[in-house]
């Protein structure tokens, strides 16, 4: 389960797009950040996606990714050019492809790859799609089947392109624009597969052509209602209802925390067994088995571009950090996998979360004002580096990273000596449990 919001230049206090994406998998699927250089290939060179091989181009971008340990694709990024994408889990009708496909991550990260401008990347999707489908699991703890929908930034220009099997439709976007697990295009599009339309009306998924909604006729309910998409896409939509213009990047960094459950004040992940957060927790399940493992908010300038990332979960206990495509991305120690390692940024910030979340609210109490405090200094300091060197942007990037990891170990050990007044109760500790003993992590 994710969630992708999109807001134009005209709304921005920059004048510049902004992009965001919570990308939500399972608790003990390390998520990380990883640069690609721009590429020259051979002819006959095949590239190696997570399932299937497919004839690689004569040349490839520059690309930051974010992405599960596992997989080949990434659940966000952005390439050399400025263009940007996330993409979404929905659920349809048209039978799920269980193997010999591209994920949808794989698609994601090929249009990077092979795409200069948004548009050429959405093309790049829809001509894989088309040629090779999409299919394959995409759950680490269980399998997972979807289709995908994307949504496509640059510096000037946005697309939105849902999908169902080889089937999809796209629209260029004009003004904010979130998606999130639910298709959300209906009987107005700028582009779609030719027979759209008459496979709905031939699989009787709707009466007439004059009726026909491509979210109505082609989602399958049960998964759409279960993931609460459209709640999700509603709430990040409103939030920025009838606001023409100053947005800010660190509005959407509060976004992606947004907790929709309850009362700020009382909230808590343990709580309930259904319904789905923004910022999501993973309950006992068997419904709200997900969590947020990375978060990543966008700054599309045209000379440069300024990605804020977590490269951990849960945005609500972590700390979004500046990388400048053009300087390079900063140590994060080891590459993470499914298994604890101190010496990986993720699982190190994991050890964090894990504890805070068995009180939530006192023990995100005991630092929260502090790191907004400190995430604000990397604000300010992005600013002043507007101008500055590639060398110098790089440096001031590494520092950001380095106070956080010295920020997290600081926070850990307060919070372990903070004791627990409001327990979560024994099935949700016990399902915390048996992931900590899953990633071995220490007790």
């Amino acid at each position: 389960m994710c969630d992708t919001i999109y807001v134009p230049a005209r709304n921005t206090n920059k004048g510049i797009p902004l992009f965001a994406k919570n990308s939500d998998r399972d608790p003990n699927e390390a998520h990380y950040l990883v640069m690609y250089p721009h590429t020259s290939h051979q002819p006959s060179e095949m590239v190696q996606c997570t399932y299937i091989a497919i004839p690689q181009v004569s040349e490839t971008n520059s690309v930051l990714l974010a992405k599960p340990f596992w997989i080949w694709g990434a659940e966000m990024g952005a390439n050399e050019h400025g263009v940007t994408i996330g993409n979404e889990a929905v659920f349809t009708k048209v039978p799920y492809v269980k193997q010999n496909a591209l994920t949808g991550m794989d698609l994601l990260r090929l249009a990077l790859e092979r795409g200069s401008s948004a548009y050429t990347a959405l093309q790049v999707i829809i001509d894989l799609l088309e040629k090779y489908g999409q299919g394959g699991n995409c759950g680490y703890l269980h399998s997972f089947y979807y289709h995908n929908s994307f949504l496509i930034a640059d510096p000037k220009d946005a697309w939105v392109l849902e999908t169902a099997g080889n089937q999809w439709a796209a629209e260029h976007v004009t003004g904010i624009r979130t998606i999130s697990n639910a298709l959300t295009i209906t009987n107005k599009w700028d582009l779609a597969s030719s027979d759209l339309v008459d496979l709905a009306f031939d699989k009787g998924w709707c009466r007439n052509r004059a009726e026909f909604s491509f979210a109505d006729c082609y989602s399958d309910l049960i998964f759409t209602t279960f993931s609460d998409g459209r709640g999700r896409q509603a709430c990040s939509t409103m939030n920025f209802k009838d606001v023409e213009q100053g947005i800010h990047v660190r509005d959407l960094m509060q976004l992606l925390r947004t907790h929709r459950r309850g009362s700020p004040a009382t909230w808590a992940p343990n709580k309930g067994l259904a319904g789905a957060d923004i910022c999501m927790h993973a309950g006992v399940g068997p419904i709200r088995i997900n969590e947020t493992t990375g978060s990543m908010v966008s700054e599309l300038g045209r000379d440069e571009q300024l990605h804020w990332v977590t490269g951990t979960t849960a945005p609500c206990t972590g700390i979004f950090k500046p990388v400048y495509f053009h300087a390079g991305l900063p140590d994060q120690g080891v590459t993470p996998n499914g298994k604890y390692d101190p010496n990986s940024l993720w699982w190190q910030h994991e050890r964090l979360h894990r504890e805070v979340i068995k009180d939530y609210q006192r023990r995100i109490g005991t630092y929260q004002t502090e790191r907004d405090l400190l995430e604000e200094f990397f604000i300010s300091g992005s600013e002043k580096n507007l101008s500055a060197s590639l060398v110098e942007k790089k440096q001031f990037s590494e520092e950001c990273f380095k106070q956080a990891r010295n920020s997290i170990q600081l926070w850990y050990d307060r919070i372990k000596n903070t004791p627990i007044q409001k327990g979560t109760g024994i099935l949700y500790r016990n399902t915390r449990k048996r992931l900590d003993r899953l990633a071995n992590l220490p007790d």
